[in-house]
C-alpha cells in the first residue's frame, strides 16, 4: 500500500489513497486549521469501524443472510497526557434485514474482532481496549428494536 499526504496551508493536507481516493484533513481553529476536513485520528478509527464492517457485511453474505442496513457506531477514549493515544475503542453493530440469524450475526462480529479486522486487531495489539456489540433491528430500518449482544464484552 502507498499514499501521499500533501500540505494545503495552515494545518490542512490532502491525503490520497495508492487507489486514488482522496481525503482532506484539518484541524480546529484553536489548533490553526479551518475544521474544514476530517481529523488524522477520526481517520483512524473511522477506519476501523468499515474495516470491521467490511468484514461482517462480507460474512453474512456468504451466510446468504438479507441485511437491508449495516450501521457501525464507533466511540473511542483518549489518553490525557501526549501522546493522546486510543485506550478503548467500542464498536456497536446495528443491523437490518429479513429473518436475520442472530447466531450468524454474533459469529460475523466475533470473527471480525478476532480474525479478520487487521485495523482494529492492530490497534488491540497495541494495548487499546477493543470491544464489539451488535444488536438486530426490525427489516424496515436500523430502529433498535428486536435483539442485541455483546460477543467481546
Amino acid at each position: 500500500m502507498k499514499g501521499t499526504v500533501s500540505w494545503q496551508g495552515g494545518v490542512a493536507f490532502l491525503a490520497e489513497s495508492g487507489s486514488g481516493h482522496r481525503i482532506r484533513v484539518d484541524g480546529p481553529p484553536e489548533h490553526g486549521g479551518e475544521n474544514r476536513g476530517v481529523r488524522p485520528m477520526e481517520m483512524l478509527l473511522l477506519g476501523a469501524a468499515a474495516c470491521s464492517s467490511f468484514d461482517v457485511m462480507a460474512m453474512l453474505a456468504k451466510g446468504r443472510q438479507q441485511v437491508t442496513d449495516c450501521v457501525c457506531e464507533v466511540a473511542a477514549e483518549r489518553a490525557e497526557a501526549v501522546p493522546a493515544v486510543f485506550t478503548r475503542i467500542h464498536l456497536h453493530f446495528r443491523l437490518s434485514g429479513r429473518d436475520l440469524k442472530e447466531s450468524q450475526v454474533r459469529r460475523a462480529v466475533q470473527l471480525s474482532a478476532e480474525k479478520y479486522c487487521s485495523a482494529s486487531i492492530m490497534l488491540a495489539a497495541a494495548g487499546v481496549a477493543v470491544s464489539h456489540s451488535y444488536e438486530i433491528c426490525a427489516a424496515g430500518g436500523v430502529d433498535g428494536s428486536d435483539r442485541s449482544g455483546e460477543p467481546d464484552g
